[in-house]
């Protein structure tokens, strides 16, 4: 298959998934508005790092994922514990500090780097949800598992989920001005869309869907 339709598949299903406001895209576009352009960018940079890896996993573990869906139902149970314990922490921990601009000074470039890091890599919804991708477009004839496919599907999977966290800080930025980007009103966002986030894994998990 060729790579440039490879890449833009990873880069098309990346942007897809990332498009439903969640913990990461709502983190850049606060990382954005209270340090700038720059330190949002960075976040955004670490995020991108770890989704590539992610992806290159999911590829690796396709078959097996694929074959053995108790993994799948794993991975579910520990990412509906950090959703919960994220909840709890924007919406009843974040809010309560007294003197939130000391953050700005704290954190560095490369802070916000490994920040986004770190984020990234609690949210294992990309693993599943890469491993399914993979599988499907796979049987479609539209991707192989040779070396230069993975790397390429994986690369353009990191350059879509740039796509959109940067979508989403430029959005951010053109309404700045507007009481829903405020400093508690972005934690209570952030916090009930996680919290629905681990509402929606439950529900998966009890069903076993």
């Amino acid at each position: 298959m060729n790579i440039t339709v490879i890449f833009f598949l990873g880069l098309i299903i990346a942007l897809v998934g990332v498009v439903p406001p969640g913990l990461l895209n709502m983190t850049a576009a606060k990382v954005s508005l209270k340090e700038g352009h720059s330190r949002g960018i960075i976040f955004s940079l670490g995020v991108c790092l770890i989704v590539f890896l992610q992806t290159y996993i999911a590829a690796m573990l396709a078959r097996y994922l694929s074959s053995h869906p108790n993994t799948v139902q794993i991975l579910r149970q520990v990412a509906f514990v950090i959703f919960v314990l994220i909840t709890i922490y924007f919406l009843f921990v974040a809010k309560t500090s007294s003197k939130p601009e000391i953050e700005d000074h704290a954190k560095s470039k490369p802070s916000r780097f490994f920040q986004g890091m770190f984020l990234s890599a609690i949210n294992v919804f990309p693993v599943p949800y890469q491993a399914y991708m993979t599988i499907t477009i796979t049987g479609f004839g539209w991707f192989s598992f040779d070396k230069m496919s993975i790397i390429t599907y994986c690369s353009g999977a990191a350059t879509g989920t740039f796509v959109m966290l940067y979508f989403y800080i430029f959005f951010f930025d053109k309404i700045k001005n507007k009481t829903l980007t405020s400093q508690k009103n972005m934690n209570y966002i952030i916090g009930a869309i996680t919290g629905i986030v681990a509402v929606s894994t439950l529900i998966n998990i009890v069903l076993g869907t």
